[in-house]
């Protein structure tokens, strides 16, 4: 794991809030008080609040640093390049096998939240210390593709064309997701799936 040596602390001015995340806030009906505790944090520590993907989004001078996401068991906060911090209390969690750069905070209620900010605000403080360095996390080797994968691209120019515009990680979802069925015929049906989304430009999992 990369780390940054020193970890800045400067003094922070709170942030305004976006108009886009007030009414997120009020739409939300799963975990609504735990993120407005969440948000007056994050916005504690001088981060620019956007609203991104649907969801609430922090940034600094236009790099992300995390992202807040309403899960059905748990409210997490997720660091983009969470892998490359410092996680000194222990806090941060892996988002899955396939996740190489993002972490996650969970809350499962606004105690977790107070009891959390703590080692939040020194998760932002290094995020940004991250993203001011310019580290990156390594981007994963190409995976060699699903055949039924690779004969459909091979087959449809444009459908070649729009999976590698794709980004590694998202080219590396529909991969995983293709070859992860046993049966050849189940693949070509999970292909074909994923024909209208690839040429969309979309994500396995984006709307």
């Amino acid at each position: 794991m990369l780390t940054v040596a020193a970890e800045a602390t400067p003094a922070v001015r709170r942030t305004p809030m976006n108009p886009e995340v007030d009414a997120y806030v009020e739409r939300s009906t799963r975990w609504p008080e735990e993120v407005r505790r969440l948000r007056g944090v994050l916005l504690g520590t001088g981060l620019t609040e956007e609203l991104k993907w649907g969801k609430p989004c922090y940034a600094h001078q236009g790099g992300n640093i995390a992202i807040v996401q309403e899960m059905k068991d748990f409210l997490a906060l997720m660091f983009f390049k969470g892998a490359l911090l410092d996680d000194r209390d222990g806090v941060l969690e892996d988002q899955g096998p396939n996740s190489r750069s993002a972490r996650r905070v969970q809350f499962t209620s606004v105690d977790d939240v107070e009891r959390l900010a703590p080692a939040v605000t020194a998760l932002v403080a290094r995020a940004v210390a991250v993203e001011d360095a310019g580290l990156t996390v390594a981007p994963p080797d190409e995976v060699e593709l699903a055949d039924e994968m690779a004969r459909r691209l091979d087959g449809d120019a444009a459908l070649r064309a729009a999976f590698e515009a794709l980004t590694p990680g998202r080219r590396r979802e529909y991969h995983l997701y293709v070859s992860a069925a046993k049966k050849p015929a189940t693949r070509d049906a999970r292909v074909d799936s994923c024909v209208p989304r690839i040429l969309a430009g979309k994500g396995l999992r984006d709307r």
